[in-house]
């Protein structure tokens, strides 16, 4: 089924979390990194700033906790470097992604990427899962003046697109991805880490699942059916 112009037209995708799995390899990078500065992460600590740009993940814990060393924007780049080599030599997509791309082309849908990472980032990706020509824009939020959970970035997916937010669902799987998302005007499709599905916080998104294997035809009608645009 095609949708007339006046309902959904596009799909834009957050990248980490959603068309790969690299959420672990933010955290085993986060952990090496700062580990060797004397600052000593869990996993559910690096789980707290999921969906920011990882200078402000740096900031957010030299302000909380800081470290004797190189700065913030130092260790940030050292982590983004090592979450690209871990991509390349072990990313692997996200269960349905293709099954989801596949969908949405076939039901006419223009596809984008509006992530909080690095473009150096979201090429490994995109390059690794060998998907780069299904994408019209990608759009990193290192070109924002402000990143997730503020909507900038979708909008200027929306924008690259040249479509409206209210035309454009949002797939993410962080709590600031969602917020962005909403804040932005458009549908969102939330798909959590399992550990976080329970959390009232992604209350906003307007629907949560288990992971992309669930989108389908009935669930994009269910969200755009007649009148509810």
């Amino acid at each position: 089924m095609t949708y007339p112009p006046a309902f959904l037209q596009a799909a834009i995708f957050d990248v980490d979390g959603v068309l790969i799995d690299s959420e672990p390899f933010w955290r085993e990078s986060e952990i090496e990194i700062f580990g060797r500065h004397g600052l000593h992460l869990t996993d559910e600590e690096c789980i707290l700033t999921t969906g920011m740009r990882i200078q402000e993940v740096t900031r957010f814990w030299y302000a909380s906790r800081p470290w004797h060393g190189p700065s913030p924007e130092v260790l940030a780049a050292d982590i983004l470097q090592g979450v690209i080599g871990r991509i390349r030599e072990r990313g692997f997509a996200m269960p349905g992604l293709f099954e989801a791309i596949r969908l949405f082309q076939s039901r006419g849908l223009r596809l984008a990427l509006a992530s909080a990472s690095a473009l150096s980032l979201i090429d490994a990706v995109v390059d690794r899962l060998q998907i780069r020509p299904a994408f019209e824009a990608i759009c990193s939020a290192e070109n924002e003046a402000r990143g997730k959970p503020f909507p900038d970035v979708y909008l200027t997916a929306a924008r690259k697109l040249g479509l409206a937010p209210e035309k454009c669902l949002a797939i993410e799987d962080s709590i600031a991805g969602v917020a962005s998302a909403k804040a932005a005007g458009m549908k969102c499709i939330a798909v959590p880490l399992p550990e976080l599905r329970q959390d009232p916080r992604y209350g906003p998104a307007d629907r949560i699942l288990d992971s992309l294997t669930e989108i389908d035809d009935k669930l994009l009608d269910s969200l755009y059916g007649t009148g509810n645009i």
